[in-house]
């Protein structure tokens, strides 16, 4: 039986020209960037050609990118960076309730500390109220972090308008790109942003290398300790291979709204034929290839289970923890209930996705929730 891959927003296959690059690195370009010899050299030359390389597709100066070993590190540093900043006073962040755990969990840890955050909602459509970040901007706000699109929904956030919010209030803004900055088109500087997080392994690249985009002039308090590393912002010796694959990655240009098409297929294909499924989050603003499905009566895990066993892979957002499915923190913060969040499956589209591919996934979503539905309350017990 032929597998087919739908969960590209977990992580994409590494692209032919990335895997030849980082192959030839690892086999050739093994010196450290920091040494001063023909070997060091030659990796320090790799490097800065893979920082030149993504902050082109970003929009920015090669100075103002640093290199993080992925998405969470990048947005950790991000936020820790600007709130542990010395200050007078008490601090304060702004975050919204969808966000990756990469900052939610940051932001816990933060609390923890003594400085304040505050959350704020989304409506249905999964989208922050740009006017919310506004008024709860207050005396000793030191960061607004918002994502720039959802990993499960894959809906757009007004970044912009957040980031003309906090440069007029004079608060850096961050957001976490890890669904958009690699695969669709992204300038950091026109857009407004101070700190900017991407992740290789989301278009192309190998997993354990990201980066983030650090406006000049922003000043972070430094994540790990040790020597001076990427001009003091994260200490370590350089991943090259990692950087170079990340670059390489970043110069194929890829644009992935060709996968609109497809994903509306898909979503036509499934509402149309299986009742009670319906899309989450709002249509008309989202990543080109993600869409997130609830359907009616039936367990999204169970769903993922039985798509899998007839060769599609795809995912739910909800997390297994002490035996028990726990819905998915995004869709209960847009309002859905517990039982329709554990029916929700996300399917992300990427590169090598066909069309024969989704209309042969089509097919297998209406014949899985057909069984599922009618076998649904032994599913239930069994959770």
């Amino acid at each position: 039986m032929q597998h087919f891959y739908f969960d590209h927003n977990a992580t994409s296959p590494v692209a032919p020209e990335v895997l030849r690059d980082l192959t030839e690195a690892m086999a050739e370009v093994y010196g450290n960037a920091s040494s001063i010899h023909h070997f060091g050299q030659a990796a320090k030359q790799r490097l800065e050609n893979a920082r030149r390389a993504v902050a082109e597709r970003l929009g920015c100066t090669d100075r103002e990118i640093v290199f993080t070993s992925g998405g969470t590190e990048a947005d950790n540093l991000a936020v820790f960076g600007i709130a542990r900043r010395p200050a007078r006073g008490q601090r304060h962040v702004i975050t919204s309730s969808i966000e990756h755990p990469a900052v939610l969990n940051a932001c816990g840890q933060l609390e923890r500390e003594g400085i304040e955050v505050t959350y704020l909602p989304v409506g249905r459509d999964g989208r922050v109220k740009a006017d919310d970040a506004k008024r709860a901007i207050r005396p000793g706000t030191v960061l607004i972090s918002i994502m720039h699109a959802n990993n499960e929904t894959g809906v757009l956030q007004p970044v912009e308008e957040i980031a003309a919010i906090a440069r007029h209030a004079s608060v850096p803004f961050h957001s976490d790109g890890v669904q958009v900055g690699g695969r669709v088109p992204v300038n950091v500087r026109e857009m407004g942003f101070d700190l900017y997080s991407i992740s290789g392994h989301k278009f192309g690249a190998p997993k354990g290398i990201g980066a983030l985009f650090v406006r000049k002039g922003v000043e972070l308090a430094a994540l790990m300790h040790g020597g001076h590393h990427e001009r003091d912002r994260r200490a370590g010796t350089e991943n090259v291979a990692g950087a170079g694959a990340l670059g390489k990655a970043a110069s194929l240009n890829a644009d992935w709204n060709s996968f609109g098409d497809l994903r509306d297929r898909l979503e036509r294909g499934i509402l149309g034929q299986v009742p009670g499924a319906r899309v989450n989050g709002d249509t008309g603003s989202r990543v080109p290839n993600t869409a997130n499905i609830s359907f009616e009566g039936v367990e999204g895990e169970a769903m993922v289970i039985a798509l899998d066993l007839r060769g599609y892979a795809v995912s739910s957002g909800s997390a297994c923890s002490s035996g028990a499915v726990e819905p998915s923190h995004v869709l209960l913060a847009m309002g859905l209930t517990a039982e329709d969040a554990r029916s929700s499956v996300r399917f992300s589209l990427g590169p090598g996705n066909t069309v024969e591919q989704v209309d042969g996934l089509i097919e297998a979503v209406v014949a899985s929730a057909a069984h599922l539905g009618r076998i649904s309350p032994a599913v239930v017990s069994a959770v």
